[in-house]
């Protein structure tokens, strides 16, 4: 059973990809009147197909590793008339090559969009159905061995806002800005908010040839010298009705400063006042729209194994607007992209392990690891792979959308084609890339079983 889940999750992961990417190209193509002879998905031998009334033939075939979009070229009339022969006049009008470049690059183009658009979608409709954690990086502890370069350094309770100037929310936001200064000599600037302290302190580190190999890069945090953890900021989510909260009027998105004489840093100490003060009437102090508040709560009841503890009635973490979902969506599928594209630069440099490459085979555990896990799992899955899809097929690599694109550009300034023989060259060398790639990723799957 258990095989099963990973094979079909597998194949639903790659089909939904492909197909989004290819219909991209085939979309961009029918607007463009280019006429597609077919629309695969797969490659190798073709075991179902059907034609729509635009001669179009929409296939699938027997291996289920990527899939196509077979366009009419003049170079194909001429190389093989037969493959042609039952197209109208007009249809063999409609080629590829006979369309301005603006139009050919659009269509080259429309598939790395397309995946992109697909993780802004995705990511959207998780946002949307998802709580805002509100959480926060805290130091829980340091290294004596980090190096500082001015006489600020952490302290147990620094908030880290952002590194460098970029924001960081939890552990995924801070171990991606790390890993993408793998390799980097200079300075990191942490800024971060102490406990009882309203202005911003900047830290200053001073790193040399920063996480330089892959146990390193398993965790960024660790290596650097800190120890993290991700508590909730005290902002209240839902306000359950008529509780202790909402009878005293808070709302959501309050943000809770202090309770009685105690200050308020995060969610789990609201949690722990409340529980200490059943029945009680205690002040606090909010900021709601960034206008201090001070609100009388008196606080409810409830036994616990014969235990009274208070109880305030809200819950943390707050729900997102479909607007703010697709902000963050789309700021994700930026910000995730452009981490990709960092992170196979330092591969190509050596900064980063090359193990990190995953085939078919890592794919197809991933995808049944989450899918198991969940649905929302899955589809975050499904949201990153359209990611690298997208960034992979835009590299300058020739048979890769990028190389069509880089070629069209040569043509751009060329004024003409690159001739026949070097342009077959470039990419038969493409092709080889690719297939050295793949096989690379391969062993690296089969590796990991070892």
């Amino acid at each position: 059973m258990t095989t099963i889940i990973y094979i079909a999750s597998f194949l639903v992961l790659l089909g939904v990809l492909v197909t989004i990417h290819e219909f991209g190209h085939f979309i961009v193509a029918r607007i463009c009147k280019v006429h597609v002879q077919r629309f695969s998905i797969g490659m190798g031998p073709v075991f179902y197909k059907k034609r729509d009334k635009h001669g179009t033939e929409f296939a699938l075939s027997a291996i289920p590793l990527g899939g196509y979009v077979s366009m009419i070229t003049n170079k194909l009339i001429e190389m093989d008339p037969e493959s042609v022969k039952d197209l109208t006049k007009e249809q063999l009008k409609d080629t590829f090559d006979s369309k301005p470049k603006w139009q050919r690059a659009s269509i080259m183009f429309a598939g790395p969009l397309a995946n992109f658009l697909l993780s802004i979608f995705i990511f959207t409709a998780i946002f949307l159905n998802t709580t805002d954690p509100q959480t926060v990086p805290v130091v829980d502890s340091t290294n004596q061995n980090i190096s500082y370069s001015t006489n600020e350094v952490f302290e147990v309770g620094d908030k880290i806002l952002s590194i460098n100037g970029t924001s960081v929310n939890d552990a995924k936001d801070i171990n991606l800005e790390l890993l993408s200064y793998a390799g980097f000599s200079g300075e990191l600037n942490f800024s971060v908010l102490r406990p009882d302290n309203e202005n911003l302190t900047n830290i200053i580190v001073s790193v040399t040839n920063f996480l330089p190999n892959s146990e390193s890069q398993n965790d960024p945090t660790n290596y650097l010298g800190l120890d993290i953890s991700y508590p909730m900021q005290p902002i209240i989510g839902k306000v359950i009705a008529d509780g202790a909260a909402d009878r005293a009027g808070l709302k959501s998105n309050d943000k809770v400063l202090k309770i009685g004489n105690k200050n308020i840093n995060f969610a789990n100490e609201i949690r722990r006042e409340v529980s200490e003060n059943p029945n009680a009437s205690i002040e606090f102090k909010i900021r709601r729209n960034q206008e201090i508040i001070y609100l009388p709560v008196k606080i409810g009841s409830q036994v616990n194994d014969e235990e009274i503890t208070g109880v305030l009635g809200v819950s943390f973490g707050t729900s997102r607007t479909l607007l703010e979902s697709f902000i963050k969506g789309s700021y994700e599928t930026y910000n995730l992209s452009l981490k990709t594209l960092q992170f196979i630069g330092k591969m190509l440099s050596g900064n980063m392990g090359t193990e990190n490459l995953s085939g078919p085979i890592g794919i197809a555990q991933m995808a049944g690891d989450t899918a198991q896990a969940g649905f929302l799992p899955f589809m975050y899955l499904m949201a990153l792979l359209s990611i690298s899809l997208a960034v992979l097929n835009l590299l300058p690599i020739p048979v890769l959308d990028g190389g069509q694109l880089t070629l069209l550009g040569i043509e751009a300034i060329r004024g003409k084609p690159l001739p026949e023989k070097i342009e077959n060259m470039v990419f038969t060398g493409g092709a080889a890339i690719v297939v050295m790639l793949m096989f690379f990723a391969i062993f690296n799957d089969i590796s990991r079983f070892f």
